[in-house]
């Protein structure tokens, strides 16, 4: 089985910062041919000259617009749905309006770029493959992460539906599950020796993903190495949702 991406174009969500930037230029590594959304544009145009990849700025949160980018685009092999935000707070100060937010990216905004790339996909009569970046989140319980936890949970379940209705088209869907991964935003955000150590603690391994340990796993599931897999979910947290 080839584990390169040779001739596959495929658009990655997000791409612009954190595990998505990571997984843009892993995917480049391996072959592919890019086409990323994302929303900071001087960071676009870097990557356009770094990558030689296709670059839109779009918000997948604006249906509308999401339609409109599919309308330009190359014909489509793969899809790595990436972008998404988190808002924090304890269940006792949850507001409606940061749940409603946290839905609409990391779920509704997801499902209609999924929809789109599938579409693409039947109407071009290609075999393709969905990887939707989940989270731990959606597997375990995490103070402060009610939205992020029902939002991703939320992710793996279209993941399935997805599976499902797609797989008769010749196109596979499945998730991955990082832990905590070291973009630099989070290694600012988990500095704190007494907010990490207790979260190491609960990974067997003791350490946290790396942004290459997520983007390597997503190569994987788009390349023909995972051709008989779909409906997966699957984690990349060194055993932490094993227990």
């Amino acid at each position: 089985m080839n584990f390169e991406l040779q001739n596959q174009c495929i658009l990655v969500t997000g791409a612009t910062s954190g595990i998505g930037l990571d997984i843009a230029r892993s995917l480049a590594e391996f072959g592919a041919e890019l086409v990323l959304f994302g929303r900071n544009r001087g960071k676009l145009a870097e990557l356009k000259r770094e990558l030689g990849a296709r670059t839109l700025a779009v918000d997948i949160t604006d249906e509308a617009a999401v339609t409109e980018a599919f309308a330009g685009i190359p014909v489509l092999d793969g899809l790595v749905n990436c972008a998404g935000i988190s808002i924090l707070d304890d269940v006792l100060d949850v507001k409606a309006e940061d749940l409603e937010r946290i839905m609409t990216t990391n779920v509704t905004a997801s499902a209609v770029v999924a929809r789109e790339a599938a579409r693409h996909m039947i109407e071009h009569s290609r075999q393709g493959s969905i990887v939707n970046v989940s989270s731990q989140a959606a597997m375990a319980a995490l103070p402060g992460h009610l939205g992020y936890c029902a939002s991703k949970a939320a992710m793996d379940a279209m993941t399935r539906v997805l599976c499902l209705e797609l797989g008769p088209k010749g196109i596979r869907v499945n998730s991955v599950n990082p832990t905590v991964t070291l973009t630099p935003m989070a290694e600012r955000a988990w500095a704190d020796p007494a907010k990490r150590e207790p979260m190491l603690a609960a990974i067997p391994l003791g350490r946290f993903a790396t942004p290459r340990e997520v983007a390597l796993p997503v190569a994987f599931l788009l390349s023909p190495a995972a051709s008989m897999i779909s409906g997966a979910c699957l984690p990349i947290d060194g055993g932490f949702t094993s227990h």
